[in-house]
């Protein structure tokens, strides 16, 4: 009895070790499913990744704009005028010109002008010096400007415009430059101003300014 007791015991062990090996094995093989999975998930993640990151810079950072070439609100430092008889105006303010570039790069631009004019007359000028405007930033020019009706045709609307209280003016002007994204991609850009600004001749205030 005790020799078939010793012969038992090793077969015994045998099945133990070899159920062992099975179970490491098997967890060997979860593992290195769960390392292919996550290396899967994280080669996944970088092309998605990489393909937005791609999107965001041909959609966003290349799609170059033209940048807003405004007047903003102002206020008359000095206004004078004639009747209804002998219509005339003198006027004076500091036109605060707005150049609002949203592109992902500087917009670097040539000296320009702004006309000021009433019927289609030019009644007075601004000089907008060579500069540049920051990527996503507004540059900001201060500029004095005289505005004279002495160029007027007599028979302009001028006189009733003064029996009226409003005196609506416009201004024009064209801004030619380059935005540049990155140092190394260019492309030219020409921005245009058109605004219409209503002066209550009473009040010597502006009453009303819209840009197109």
């Amino acid at each position: 009895m005790a020799e078939k007791n010793q012969y038992q015991l090793p077969e015994s062990n045998g099945y133990h070790r070899s159920d062992q090996e099975s179970l490491h094995t098997i967890e060997d093989e979860a593992s290195k499913r769960k390392k292919r999975m996550k290396w899967t998930i994280s080669i996944t993640a970088f092309l998605i990744f990489q393909v937005v990151q791609a999107l965001f810079f041909v959609l966003v950072i290349m799609k170059f704009k033209s940048p807003k070439f405004r007047v903003a609100e102002f206020e008359v430092q000095n206004l004078t005028f004639g009747t209804q008889a002998s219509p005339s105006f003198n006027m004076s303010f500091v036109a605060p010109i707005r150049i609002k570039n949203t592109n992902w790069g500087p917009f670097k631009y040539d000296a320009s002008t702004v006309n000021f004019t009433y019927g289609g007359v030019q009644v007075g000028q601004a000089i907008i010096p060579k500069s540049k405007a920051n990527f996503k930033s507004t540059k900001k020019i201060d500029v004095n400007v005289t505005l004279s009706s002495a160029n007027l045709p007599s028979d302009s609307n001028l006189g009733s415009d003064l029996s009226s209280g409003v005196v609506t003016l416009n201004s024009q002007g064209e801004l030619r430059g380059k935005v540049t994204v990155m140092l190394m991609f260019k492309k030219r850009k020409t921005s245009q101003m058109n605004c219409t600004m209503a002066i209550n001749t009473a009040t010597k205030a502006v009453q009303s300014l819209s840009c197109k």
